[in-house]
């Protein structure tokens, strides 16, 4: 038996790195001595002499950033407060800053600290205690997540000049439609938005065509507008689950677009299958009061060379049964692999 826990031993270790992944770094005893170049308080290896590792130190306050320093990592700790000067030596340096996991408030937050940092591309603010963004202005940030907070609002005009952003995650907050207004006009490459655990009644708005993801679980969502889609032509995946759409609130054909590929509306309160294009391959319907089964929702026309391309379908937790589909739908569902119903 003993040759067996070699390996076991290999595989638990390595699933217990993977948490250090996200941030491309290995654990302190891994890392090898400290540079010269450093915080007291922090690790910066000679292998990687521009990053500093301050994380799970259990500090109170950012510590200061000597000059050189790109990647900060001060994620894990109880840090409340970020004091004036700590990051004066890297104001046009600076790249990376990750401080999920931390204590911090926007009143503790010295101004001409995190508005100073000019060509910051990472910030990573979540699991906090921010109620108002906090946005750097450098106009080379490309991933901003301020999930897992306390926000409330979500100023118009802030990522304004941010056109190289791609990626936004404001998930488990408080924000509302009304307090997003605008707010997305500015990135005209974003690519993610995920505004999934806040308090939205409709999805929001003024978003750039540019997106590819939209999340949206999780909210108070009851309706789409007519033609919403059509302003996102590059939009492949939408998640609308555990909301509150009902029938009367999808305009005819406003999931038929050509650009998805995956669309998630399980547990809502729709009594039937909304009408999607030929192009979609995943649909999540599950837990919703669907009583029919409508083979029009999937094909206006069926020939040798027209066919719906969908593959996986949950239609489970609903009243229907696999009887309930027509003798038929194998022409219009030759593609399909993958079916639930219970």
């Amino acid at each position: 038996m003993f040759p067996l826990r070699v390996p076991l031993l290999v595989v638990l270790v390595s699933v217990a790195l993977c948490q250090y992944y996200d941030y491309d770094y290995q654990p302190h005893s891994m890392q090898g001595p400290s540079g010269p170049n450093c915080n007291q308080e922090c690790d910066c290896p000679f292998n990687f002499p521009t990053a500093m590792y301050c994380d799970n130190r259990k500090l109170k306050f950012v510590p200061v950033v000597p000059t050189g320093i790109k990647y900060l990592y001060l994620q894990n700790n109880q840090i409340e407060e970020i004091k004036a000067g700590v990051f004066d030596n890297v104001t046009d340096g600076l790249r990376w800053l990750i401080l999920d996991n931390n204590q911090i408030t926007n009143a503790k937050i010295a101004k001409g600290t995190i508005d100073k940092l000019t060509v910051l591309e990472k910030l990573h603010f979540s699991y906090n205690n921010l109620t108002e963004p906090v946005v750097p202005p450098s106009k080379s940030l490309d991933e901003l997540k301020l999930m897992h907070n306390k926000l409330s609002k979500f100023p118009s005009g802030l990522l304004s000049d941010k056109e190289n952003l791609t990626s936004i995650n404001l998930q488990h907050n408080q924000l509302t439609s009304d307090a997003i207004g605008g707010a997305f006009k500015g990135p005209k490459k974003l690519l993610s938005l995920d505004m999934s655990h806040n308090k939205l009644k409709k999805l929001p708005a003024g978003v750039p065509s540019s997106l590819e993801i939209l999340y949206a679980d999780y909210n108070d969502i009851d309706s789409v507008g007519a033609g919403y889609l059509n302003k996102m032509p590059s939009l492949q995946y939408l998640r609308i689950s555990n909301n509150k759409l009902v029938d009367s609130g999808l305009p005819a054909g406003v999931f038929n677009v050509t650009s998805l590929v995956e669309l998630d509306l399980s547990f809502n309160k729709l009594q039937s299958i909304p009408e999607i294009n030929e192009k979609l391959e995943q649909l999540y319907l599950q837990a919703n009061e669907i009583n029919k089964f409508d083979l029009a929702s999937f094909c206006k026309h069926i020939t040798p060379v027209n066919y719906s391309n969908l593959k996986h379908l949950r239609l489970d937790a609903n009243n229907i049964t696999h009887s309930s589909m027509p003798p038929d739908s194998s022409n219009c569902l030759r593609l399909l692999s993958d079916v639930m119903f219970e």
